[in-house]
């Protein structure tokens, strides 16, 4: 991680290669270029930041002892090794390896722990999980390794042997390695790494790591390896390290060759989550399978700058909330507590938040938002959610939506590491309400600044917009939603399934006194009709609606025998006669199939292809209450009976028949309500 005005004073010339997607994402000007150079010869002659787009060929020509490439492309491993080949031997960077980088002002990457004093001292692989691994592994204050000799290992210890950082010790015996290391932690108090190469190496840490976990001491194993997919094909050397006892390692994670900005995501993630576990709740041994392929280049002078995410318990310091837009998103959550409630808007009130909900967030407390409406617009979502840190409460959420923060907190009292929106930076591992406390009971300097004072109008204002711009609909999910979320009675329950029928209701808002639910966990179109009776069970004075798709319906209709249905029970089926959600306008499934989308992506046609008989009959003979609707008027007819405030004689339930056309359509409507 490079100081910018150290790297633009070590170099006399800098060299940009890549000249489409990725220099507008990374460059934003005020420097001097000497070339942009690009491998698409079509490019070639282009103009871009008035400078001429030339072949990489042009720089053989030059002296490049002192000039540095920056590859702006996401292809980064590729484009090295296309240098490499060419004979270009100047210094070589990816964008991320500058800090702060000169060509992004993207927050993901540019926070100020990651400066170093020490540019340019490295000779690191190639291989980036190596490079990130030592990035963190700095980050996180982990100095002192304990290195055993081997082939598999050459590109860790080569990187790291160059980095005056580290403390390195040697041991040849893996074994006593890990008992060294076990002293070192004991004596210091500080995280120990040991490293060593394949075959049985790693089997020799056994008995000194399982003496660390016994005694809570924060060894960090790192063993490398081969591709993993020769394990069990009689490679030489070439152990399984998938599976460990239980009581060496507090956690083992894998760390494959990263070939494309996902696994590069996966990676940093995964080496978060082990070097914090290395300290959570006393100390742990944690291992970490490195794998590599052998490569010999070490001409990597400076490492990635990469992303950190701290663990911060209920006794630490807590970081300080800076200026800025500040939100706080809830996944499916539980039961609110009047505490609860009362810290977050206390919270909210003080820093000028607003809480973004799905239907499944139930919160709709003065700063609700019922945020997918918005932020499933196929709109710039830089527009649309411009946060600079949002607090992540909850857990799956079942709206697809587009978070665009810079940074997120995630709380929760299991304390694990979820970058489910690749943002993450804190971790915190305490009760929702004490966060919020903690927080809302803190100073804060009158110079700080969170926005105007209106953020959660402004966005209840914007919603109220966008939902008075939804033309009529089609005859589908989503206008039948339309039409009965605000129909459903006070303190009812809301059981919806997952994918269409969530996403539907999710637009509209239903009373603050209404419960609603999903299995948004497994995330499976089965066992929501009987999720939905055990909400009833609990309490057969309560109306509990439910509202599914066929297939799901099919999957899990045999719960309506049930002897313990009761009264309380309305269940809504929406039956297309398919999954919609491969009917979508534009979706890969039906731009590929087309008509024939249903024949075997979207199992259409299955289950009397709609049949008006199956579900009346069998639902009549349970005991049901059976209406169904094919057109509007029924519908509106038909509706009034199916959210009657009062519990009735019998269980309700009314099929709903629609088209999957029409249930595409009316979705692409819904998503692009702010192109109009």
């Amino acid at each position: 991680m490079i100081r910018t005005e150290d790297f633009f004073n070590h170099y006399n010339k800098v060299v940009i290669w890549g000249a489409g997607s990725g220099f507008t994402k990374y460059y934003t000007g005020g420097y001097d270029i000497s070339y942009i150079v690009d491998s698409d010869m079509s490019k070639w002659g282009r103009t871009i930041a008035g400078i001429t787009v030339e072949s990489p060929h042009e720089l053989l020509k030059e002296d490049l002892s002192s000039t540095a490439v920056v590859i702006c492309s996401d292809f980064e491993t590729e484009i090295y090794n296309t240098a490499r080949r060419m004979g270009i031997r100047c210094d070589i960077y990816s964008s991320k390896m500058l800090f702060p980088n000169p060509f992004s002002d993207n927050s993901y990457y540019a926070l100020p722990e990651f400066v170093e004093d020490r540019p340019f001292v490295g000779k690191y692989s190639i291989e980036k999980n190596t490079q990130i691994l030592l990035a963190l592994m700095k980050a996180h204050g982990i100095k002192k390794v304990v290195i055993s000799p081997g082939g598999t290992n050459i590109c860790f210890v080569s990187s790291i042997q160059s980095d005056p950082f580290f403390e390195i010790y040697s041991s040849s015996d893996e074994r006593s390695a890990a008992y060294i290391a076990c002293g070192l932690a004991a004596e210091s108090g500080e995280p120990v790494a040991i490293n060593c190469t394949g075959a049985t190496a790693s089997r020799n840490y056994m008995p000194g790591l399982t003496e660390a976990y016994y005694r809570k001491l924060p060894i960090l194993a790192i063993t490398c390896s081969q591709y993993q997919g020769r394990i069990g094909h009689n490679n030489p050397q070439v152990t399984d390290r998938l599976h460990l006892p239980t009581d060496v390692a507090k956690l083992s994670v894998q760390l494959p060759m990263i070939r494309n900005g996902q696994d590069r995501w996966a990676c940093e993630a995964k080496i978060n989550q082990a070097l914090v576990e290395l300290k959570r709740h006393g100390g742990n041994p944690v291992h970490i399978n490195l794998m590599t392929e052998f490569s010999t280049d070490c001409s990597i002078k400076a490492l990635p700058a990469v992303k950190v995410i701290r663990h911060i318990s209920y006794n630490d310091s807590l970081p300080p909330i800076e200026s800025g837009r500040i939100g706080i998103f809830v996944g499916a959550h539980k039961r609110w507590s009047d505490e609860l409630t009362a810290n977050v808007e206390a919270f909210c009130e003080k820093y000028n938040a607003v809480v973004l909900c799905d239907q499944t967030s139930n919160y709709r407390g003065k700063y609700h938002v019922l945020a997918p409406l918005l932020l499933t617009q196929k709109v710039n979502n830089e527009k649309v959610i411009p946060f600079d840190l949002l607090i992540h409460i909850g857990d799956i959420t079942g709206a697809y939506m587009k978070i665009n923060a810079k940074q997120i907190w995630r709380v929760n009292p299991d304390g694990e590491i979820r970058d489910t929106f690749a943002r993450l930076r804190y971790v915190f591992e305490m009760a929702e309400q004490d966060f919020f406390a903690k927080y809302s009971r803190l100073e804060v300097s009158e110079e700080k600044c969170f926005g105007d004072k209106s953020q959660a109008e402004r966005w209840q204002k914007k919603y109220q917009e966008v939902y008075d711009k939804i033309p009529e609909l089609q005859y589908s999910n989503k206008w039948v939603a339309k039409e009965t979320a605000p129909l459903i009675p006070e303190d009812s329950v809301l059981y919806l399934g997952i994918l269409d029928s969530l996403r539907s209701w999710n637009l509209y808002e239903v009373h603050k006194s209404v419960t609603v639910y999903a299995n948004t966990g497994g995330f499976g179109i089965e066992g929501g009709m009987s999720s939905l009776l055990g909400c009833s069970l609990n309490n057969p004075d309560k109306l509990c609606f439910g509202v599914f798709g066929d297939l799901g319906f099919f999957c899990d209709m045999n719960v309506l025998g049930n002897r313990h249905v009761g009264k309380n029970l309305r269940i809504m089926i929406v039956n297309n006669g398919a999954g919609a959600e491969f009917y979508a306008k534009k979706s890969y499934y039906s731009a590929i199939f087309g008509n024939t989308v249903g024949k075997y992506c979207a199992a259409e046609g299955h289950f009397g292809n709609k049949s008006e008989q199956i579900i009346r009959d069998f639902s009549q003979n349970l005991g049901f209450q059976y209406m169904s609707a094919r057109t509007k008027n029924e519908y509106k007819d038909k509706v009034k009976v199916f959210t009657n405030p009062r519990i009735t004689e019998k269980p309700i339930l009314i099929e709903v028949f629609t088209d999957c056309w029409d249930e595409a359509e009316t979705r692409e409507i819904i998503e692009t309500l702010e192109q109009n």
